[in-house]
């Protein structure tokens, strides 16, 4: 049976990559129950620095699998969107809260929760072929996995309403402009290595301060100045106290490149 979800590490990159590629990587119960799990297991996995969210073949991932969803609409006394307290839910909120670098290799389309967990990265890159919709008015449905929270953020209130309400698809230029996508290649053959070349780099950073960086935004958007003063000085404490912080302040000291060791 083919895996669901592929699993690579290299030098503390891990990636994930959706596994159903003739199905366009559209999200089935395997799919989801697997990335949930593997996310869980990320949040404490210290060789893990960076992670990569890629699909397999030519697309990133439609979203929710439809066809096995029909299944469920036509079970009696089954909640048809259990999936979203069940799955949805806890993976938006483990990627959004993973405290290391996520960089989502979108390739291709990316469409209702495909989108949104692109959107839940830290870092986007996206080719000549890439496309979001949201897709979720289309077949009679509100926003989930974090687009109502993650859209907003990245694009503003209105653009979210339209992308949201109207479910036009996105292209790459455009999606670049409105701040979708963190970098566009020219070809889409280089989406993923390019993917891998930057969480390549972010491994070998201060994940330390990476993750703190992430939870001191995420309170910061919304909250108070004062919420965002008190989570500030909360990451300085913590991370002043890494040997990273010590070494790379002497390293610069002597004009020396830093050598960063995650702790």
């Amino acid at each position: 049976m083919t895996e669901p979800l592929l699993v690579d590490r290299t030098d503390g990159v891990v990636t994930l990559t959706m596994n159903r590629p003739t199905a366009m990587n559209a999200l089935d119960v395997a799919l989801k129950e697997a990335l949930r799990d593997a996310l869980a297991a990320l949040e404490t996995d210290r060789s893990c620095r960076a992670v990569v969210l890629a699909g397999s073949g030519g697309s990133f991932s439609a979203g929710q699998d439809l066809h096995e969803h029909v299944q469920v609409l036509e079970s009696p006394g089954r909640d048809p969107l259990d999936t979203v307290r069940a799955h949805y839910n806890p993976i938006a909120a483990r990627l959004a809260n993973l405290p290391k670098p996520v960089v989502a290799a979108v390739r291709g389309m990316a469409a209702g929760a495909g989108a949104s967990l692109a959107f839940l990265a830290d870092f986007r890159i996206g080719g000549p072929k890439t496309k979001f919709l949201m897709a979720f008015a289309g077949v009679g449905l509100a926003a989930d996995t974090g687009a109502s929270w993650t859209l907003p953020r990245l694009v503003g209130h209105a653009k979210a309403v339209e992308l949201l309400m109207l479910a036009e698809p996105v292209a790459a230029d455009e999606a670049c402009r409105l701040g979708l996508l963190t970098r566009l290649v020219d070809d889409d053959e280089q989406v993923l290595p390019t993917a891998h070349e930057l969480a390549a780099r972010l491994a070998a950073g201060p994940t330390v301060a990476y993750g703190a960086i992430k939870r001191q935004l995420s309170i910061a958007d919304a909250g108070t100045l004062a919420d965002a003063l008190s989570a500030e000085a909360q990451a300085q404490s913590i991370c002043g106290g890494t040997a990273d912080h010590r070494a790379a302040t002497v390293a610069f000291v002597n004009k020396q490149k830093p050598v960063f060791q995650g702790n």
